[in-house]
């Protein structure tokens, strides 16, 4: 009986263990699906005001490592997007968002984006 409440208690251990760790890598804290959409939306504002050459944007979360995008995102450097001004006039919870997206779909990430 002991043996069978010991070998139980070391599976509930190792399960808690697991799911702790794996929430504890997760990235940012930002909702990606609303950062998709917003980083598409400051985009096609950028072409409108002629700042990018297209309305599609170029820039993939898949074109980076999840490394290279949170150095992006915690230093601000948002250049290689173009259209600085919109950049720099989002909200924190809208570039939060928008980092959400790019880190949690970036190339060596578990659901990498497929297509722009």
């Amino acid at each position: 009986m002991f043996k069978k409440n010991m070998a139980s208690l070391m599976v509930m251990i190792f399960i808690l263990v697991s799911f702790s760790m794996a929430f504890a890598s997760e990235g940012p804290g930002g909702n990606d699906r609303k950062g998709k959409y917003t980083y598409r939306k400051v985009y096609k504002a950028c072409a409108k005001t002629g700042d990018v050459e297209s309305a599609t944007p170029k820039i993939s979360p898949a074109d980076k490592t999840m490394g290279q995008w949170q150095e992006i995102f915690e230093n601000k450097n948002f250049d290689e997007f173009g259209c600085k001004d919109n950049w720099t006039g989002l909200p924190d919870k809208d570039v939060l968002d928008i980092y959400s997206y790019f880190y949690n779909h970036a190339s060596d990430s578990p659901s990498p984006a497929t297509c722009k």
